[in-house]
């Protein structure tokens, strides 16, 4: 008996929520009749399936590749001394793994994330969050906001980045 009433409950379910999907009325003078004509206005107006649609290509997606930035470039250079947990160029971030140099009761975790691809300081945000331990155990997260690392990470990586870009401009026009 309950598995009849599940059945009933999901067929009446799913068909009740089909009523959200209703047909957009279409006036069928716009409508080309020619067939290649009807696919080409569904391309430009991004309706319709296509084999490279289906592949991902083209789907107004930035394929830059990421060392023609030179922010990010930049950033992975000045960060190259420090374990990497999590670095992603579509998602414009990275983050440093867990860091401690001379004390192992306190580390550092940086993340750089890049809010546009111009060498400005707007463009990227620098924070940097501190674990202090006095176990294994009875650990103490927190971020430190305008601290005086994150400055000097910024800077760095600004000038570092304006430096590679230069660079680059001066190999291009050779």
């Amino acid at each position: 008996m309950l598995k009849k009433f599940l059945i009933f409950s999901l067929l009446s379910f799913s068909l009740v929520s089909c009523q959200a999907f209703k047909p957009k009325k279409v006036d069928t003078r716009d409508i080309p009749t020619n067939a290649q004509e009807r696919a080409r206005k569904n391309i430009e107006e991004g309706r319709g399936a296509s084999i490279g649609g289906l592949l991902g290509v083209g789907r107004g997606t930035n394929f830059e590749f990421s060392t023609s930035n030179p922010m990010w470039r930049a950033s992975l250079e000045i960060l190259d001394f420090l374990p990497l947990s999590t670095v992603d160029y579509s998602g414009g971030i990275i983050i440093t793994d867990w860091y401690s140099e001379s004390s192992a009761n306190d580390s550092l975790k940086i993340s750089v994330r890049f809010l546009g691809n111009e060498i400005r300081t707007e463009n990227l945000k620098v924070i940097v969050h501190k674990k202090i331990c006095k176990n294994n155990s009875d650990c103490k997260v927190s971020q430190l906001t305008n601290s005086k690392i994150s400055e000097e990470l910024l800077t760095t990586i600004i000038r570092k980045a304006a430096l590679l870009e230069k660079k680059s401009k001066e190999k291009s026009k050779k």
